[in-house]
């Protein structure tokens, strides 16, 4: 907000998220993935979003390339730029989950610090953070976009892993270690918490 502040006030509207929750059978959240280039984030949160769109699940995918051919498109990777762009991403999940979605949002996200101001963005219990954990070097040798190649021949700076650090989640809602598991195996292990844990059919 800015100095205009003074001549904006907040609209109530009479339609709120539990209104929806209630409408749509299921509860409202949003799903962030975070992890390194090519630990699977997007194929996970894709598969993810097939499974509850099945199930009835209003379900929307907000992925972080797609973002940046729009809304995000004047945004570079500098820390700066990084940290307005989860800022963005994340007013754009709690509108979705105020309208009754579940947001599933793929990011690399890197700083600890800035998933924290999403996360504060939501009520308690909206936001549930997803560690797609995967080694450097195993995502290196997918390195589906060519990225880490380009990144290790000096052609793109500020490269996640590479010169700029990731900072793993301290405390995740879930871990998924795609080294280890199969795209099924994550997509069961993070429907069951929805389903189980989360109950998000309430």
């Amino acid at each position: 907000m800015n100095s205009s502040d003074k001549d904006i006030k907040w609209h109530p509207l009479s339609i709120q998220k539990n209104d929806r929750n209630k409408k749509y059978g299921h509860k409202s959240c949003i799903l962030w993935f975070t992890g390194l280039s090519g630990s699977g984030k997007s194929t996970i949160a894709n598969a993810l979003q097939r499974k509850l769109f099945a199930e009835d699940i209003l379900v929307y995918l907000l992925d972080g390339d797609n973002l940046r051919y729009g809304i995000n498109k004047n945004l570079t990777f500098h820390p700066n730029d990084r940290k307005e762009n989860i800022r963005r991403t994340a007013e754009i999940g709690r509108l979705f989950v105020d309208a009754g979605l579940v947001v599933l949002a793929s990011l690399i996200s890197p700083s600890e610090m800035d998933r924290g101001m999403a996360r504060e963005l939501f009520e308690p219990g909206d936001f549930i953070e997803i560690y797609v954990e995967c080694p450097l070097k195993e995502c290196e040798k997918r390195d589906p976009k060519g990225l880490y190649k380009k990144a290790r021949n000096g052609e793109i700076q500020q490269f996640t892993g590479i010169d700029q650090p990731y900072e793993e989640p301290e405390n995740p809602e879930i871990i998924i270690n795609t080294d280890t598991m199969t795209i099924s195996e994550c997509v069961k292990t993070i429907s069951s918490y929805l389903f189980n844990k989360y109950k998000l059919r309430g």
